[in-house]
């Protein structure tokens, strides 16, 4: 392993783990699961599957000892509800997910919960507190309309210079109340009709979960936080094609792989307008 790999500590900390997940996960859910167990460094909790009813996922959870959660009981809203369809796809349900991870703090009583994608694995070890701080996993390059968004949402411009879009991140529930807080007071709505709102409908990736509360911690908890490169490779295979050989010698450069299917997702040089 790299020497920042070294650098990585166990915490005491207790953590929840949320995976939103459909169907056509299920390639990749279970490496997740697994390297979730295998790769964090807190003593893990529950690990929730949030998916619509579907009885492949549940039989899932089942085997791999994880909390299976009917998202309609995460959001008083469904993918009907939002209505954001682009001339080439309809992408309610990719917004809907976004929503469900910023409300998972709903379905745990711990203070944190990590949320990660149901088609990212880690390979690297990693810990989410550090001396009281959150570490959040970065990237050099996002999508303009993230930031516009938060702006609508929150009336100022993110300020950080790195990305927090890393395809998984640890909530605090009570930094994350406040966020929702400020959105409902100044749009006079609930915080999720709100996203839904000021997202530009028109754009296939209008709106972050990651890069909004990543942004608004920095402004709000500058001290709170702790900022280390993301080192994430995107891969068109499958993770039941990889050796372990392969996985070993991905982990001296890489800390996660994506196992993305979207072919819009290609890098966007920048941070901002």
């Amino acid at each position: 392993m790299t020497h920042s790999a070294n650098r990585t500590f166990n915490s005491s900390i207790k953590i929840d783990v949320l995976i939103p997940a459909i169907e056509k996960d299920l390639g990749t859910l279970p490496y997740v699961i697994d390297s979730i167990r295998t790769q964090v460094k807190h003593p893990i909790g529950k690990i929730m599957v949030v998916s619509p009813p579907s009885k492949r996922i549940q039989a899932l959870c089942r085997r791999k000892n994880c909390t299976f959660i009917n998202e309609k009981r995460v959001l008083p809203i469904t993918k009907k509800d939002i209505r954001y369809q682009t001339k080439r796809t309809n992408r309610s349900g990719w917004l809907l997910q976004q929503l469900l991870k910023l409300a998972g703090g709903n379905l745990t009583k711990r203070r944190y919960y990590l949320v990660i994608d149901a088609d990212t694995i880690l390979i690297r070890p990693h810990v989410f507190l550090v001396n009281g701080k959150t570490v959040f996993y970065c990237r050099n390059w996002s999508r303009p309309e993230y930031f516009r968004t938060y702006k609508k949402l929150l009336g100022t411009k993110p300020t950080a210079s790195r990305s927090f879009v890393a395809h998984y991140m640890l909530f605090d529930k009570s930094k994350l109340s406040r966020l929702k807080w400020k959105i409902e007071a100044r749009h006079k709505t609930r915080w999720y009709w709100a996203i839904i709102k000021k997202t530009n409908k028109q754009s296939y990736a209008g709106f972050s979960e990651f890069e909004t509360y990543g942004n608004f911690v920095k402004a709000h908890y500058p001290g709170h936080l702790v900022a280390r490169s993301a080192l994430n490779k995107s891969c068109s295979s499958t993770p039941a094609s990889l050796t372990r050989e392969q996985l070993f010698r991905m982990a001296q450069k890489y800390r996660s792989i994506s196992f993305h299917k979207r072919r819009w997702y290609i890098r966007k040089t920048g941070l901002r307008k």
